[in-house]
């Protein structure tokens, strides 16, 4: 099983709002579409990123 994280609520309130604000911005510069699905999701995405998905940069390639 792999480590915990442990994400204190503030810096999560800011990683979800940071990728809220991504997301309309890029809805906004594209000037299509709607910002909703990925402003609700945000805080799926922020845990599947930094508590259970595993990248190694150094090894794109790296299997897990």
């Amino acid at each position: 099983m792999a480590a915990s994280r442990n994400i204190t609520p503030p810096k999560f309130n800011d990683i979800t709002g940071a990728i809220r604000m991504l997301a309309v911005d890029a809805v906004q510069k594209a000037n299509s579409g709607h910002p909703g699905a990925p402003m609700g999701m945000a805080e799926i995405a922020d845990v599947l990123w930094n508590r259970h998905l595993r990248h190694n940069p150094a090894n794109p390639k790296w299997p897990d």
